[in-house]
Formats: C-alpha cells, structure tokens, sequence
C-alpha cells in the first residue's frame, strides 16, 4: 500500500525558506508521477510541481518557478520541495500525492489532480508580511 507522509512546514516571515519533505513507501516500482500540491482557504487544490519516480526533470507551475527546487533522494525515498523567497501567497497546505502515470508534464499543465490516486496528509506552510 503506498504511503506518503508529508513534513517540514511551519511559520516563516516573508523572505524565508523551507524545506518540505515526503517519506515515500509501499511503491512496487517507479512508475509513478509524484507532485506537490497545495491548497490555500477558498481556493482549489493547485499542482505547484511534478517529478517521474523513474528519473527525469522536474516541472512547475509557472507561479513557482524559479523558487521551488523539487527533488528526489531514492536512497532514503523522500522527495523534497525546497522553497526560498517565501511570499505570504504561498500560505497553503501542502501536499504530497503520486499518480500512475508517467506524464508528469501534462499532469502539471492540466492540474490533473483526478490522476493522482495517493496523497498524504498536508503540511501547513504559513507566511508572514
């Protein structure tokens, strides 16, 4: 049974930088898209980037380019998004999710959230003006 169990956020000031982390287990293999999602009050659940289990680049939403650094260390399973420059937008839970799918860029494009089947809990990231 795959798991993802997501940490790492809390309350930084504007400026500041975190790192979310999402322990991975229970994957047969890697054919899996995994991303992080997050979603602000009123808002809908929006994928912010996408990486393919198996290897390959990461993508992003255009709003997080440039600040959001996704990766994965395949020794430990954790995938990670690290964000700098945090802007009291970016106030969300965060989510880990993975979908069976290998197409990780048009997921990221239609922020196809229906494809992914598995998601974690969400990590609140909180940010101050």
């Amino acid at each position: 049974q795959v798991q993802l169990v997501e940490s790492g956020g809390g309350s930084v000031q504007a400026g500041g930088s975190l790192k979310l982390s999402c322990a991975l287990s229970g994957f047969d293999d890697t054919n899996y898209c995994l991303g992080w999602f997050r979603q602000s009050p009123g808002n809908e659940r929006e994928v912010v980037a996408t990486l393919f289990f198996g290897g390959g680049r990461p993508h992003y939403a255009d709003s997080v380019k440039g600040r959001f650094t996704l990766s994965i260390d395949v020794v430990n399973l954790t995938l990670h998004l690290d964000i700098t420059s945090l802007q009291p937008d970016d106030t969300a839970v965060y989510y880990c999710a993975a979908a069976r799918r290998w197409d990780c860029s048009a997921l990221l494009n239609l922020n196809d959230r229906p494809a992914f089947r598995y998601w974690g809990q969400g990590t609140q990231v909180s940010v101050s003006s």
